[in-house]
């Protein structure tokens, strides 16, 4: 016989799944604004249980091509475990930051 998980009907069962995510913040941002701005984004990360394991700041570097006249950015990259929601609410949130000027979210394989 295959073991069967029980399974609750009515509650829809999701799994913490790992992604990495690069985002690129505004040259402008001075740098006290960059924990702040970094501190948002691990906020909607940890948020219904997701955990944080390592963020990375790469600094400043000049972009491959021009985006909304920027030839420079702050990179980041940051590992983290969450469930599928998280990462919609964490697009969401990349996306109507002007502070943000590239993003990329990726799920890792487990």
């Amino acid at each position: 016989m295959h073991d069967v998980e029980p399974y609750d009907q009515g509650e829809e069962v999701q799994q913490m799944r790992k992604y990495e995510t690069m985002f690129i913040l505004n040259v402008g941002l001075t740098k006290e604004q960059l924990p702040e701005k970094v501190e948002r984004f691990t906020t909607v990360m940890t948020s219904d249980g997701g955990q944080v394991e390592k963020v990375a700041e790469w600094g400043k570097r000049r972009l491959a091509y021009e985006v909304n006249k920027q030839r420079e950015g702050y990179y980041f990259l940051v590992n983290f475990s969450a469930e599928p929601t998280v990462v919609k609410e964490l697009e969401r949130v990349f996306r109507i930051s002007e502070d943000v000027v590239r993003y990329l979210i990726v799920r890792l394989d487990d």
